[in-house]
C-alpha cells in the first residue's frame, strides 16, 4: 500500500446497510466501494479485534487486496458490556426487543458501540476503532439505520436515536464512521 493512494476499496460484508454507512463516508475522500458478499469465518471471543482479524484472513485468498472488513457490537454497562461481540447473534434471536425487556427496570442506561475496521494490503494489515458512547432509549423510535439503531441514543442528536438520524448525520457521530474516517486519512496519507 506504501507509496500509492487506493481510490477504492472492497468492503466484504453481506450487510448492505452497512456497506452504504462505509461508502458514504469513504466517499467523502474520493475513496470508491465495492461490496464484497463473501462468506467469512467468525470465531467466538470476547473482544472484537481478534473476531475482525480472523475474518480478515479468512477471506484473504478470495478477495484481492486492499479489502475492508469491520466487526461491530454494543456494550451496555448495566448488562456487563452484553451483548458486545456477540450483538449480531443477540440481534438476530432477541432483537433490540429482548434487551429493552432487559434493561426495563433499570436506571443505568449507559453504552457505547465500537467498531473495528481490519485493513488488509498486499503487505500489511492495519486497524482502525472507532468508538461512540451514548445510553439505552426506553423505547425504540425511528425507521432507519439498521441492528440497534432504534434503541442507541448519543450527544448531538437532541435526543433522537440512530434510528431517527438521517445517514449523514449518523456517520457523523456514529462508531462505523469514527473508525473508517481514521481508516480514510490512512490511505490518503500515502
Amino acid at each position: 500500500m506504501r507509496g500509492k493512494i487506493e481510490r477504492s476499496l472492497r468492503i466484504v460484508t453481506s450487510n448492505r446497510c452497512k456497506a452504504r454507512e462505509i461508502a458514504e463516508v469513504l466517499a467523502e475522500y474520493g475513496i470508491n466501494t465495492i461490496r464484497r458478499n463473501v462468506e467469512t469465518l467468525e470465531i467466538q471471543a470476547d473482544d472484537l479485534t481478534p473476531i475482525a482479524s480472523e475474518k480478515a484472513r479468512s477471506v484473504a485468498a478470495m478477495v484481492h487486496a486492499p479489502y475492508c472488513v469491520e466487526e461491530a457490537g454494543l456494550f451496555i454497562e448495566a448488562l456487563s458490556g452484553f451483548p458486545g461481540p456477540y450483538s449480531a447473534y443477540v440481534h438476530k434471536t432477541l432483537g433490540f426487543e429482548g434487551i429493552l425487556k432487559l434493561m426495563r427496570d433499570e436506571e443505568n442506561r449507559r453504552a457505547f458501540f465500537l467498531s473495528v475496521a481490519v485493513l488488509i494490503s498486499d503487505a500489511e494489515s492495519k486497524h482502525f476503532v472507532g468508538r461512540t458512547v451514548g445510553k439505552i432509549s426506553t423505547h425504540a423510535r425511528g425507521a432507519g439505520g439498521f441492528g440497534f439503531d432504534p434503541i442507541f441514543i448519543t450527544e448531538g442528536t437532541g435526543g433522537r436515536t440512530f434510528a431517527e438520524l438521517s445517514l449523514h448525520e449518523k456517520n457523523r457521530l456514529s462508531h462505523r464512521g469514527r473508525a473508517f474516517r481514521s481508516l480514510a486519512s490512512f490511505l490518503i496519507s500515502l
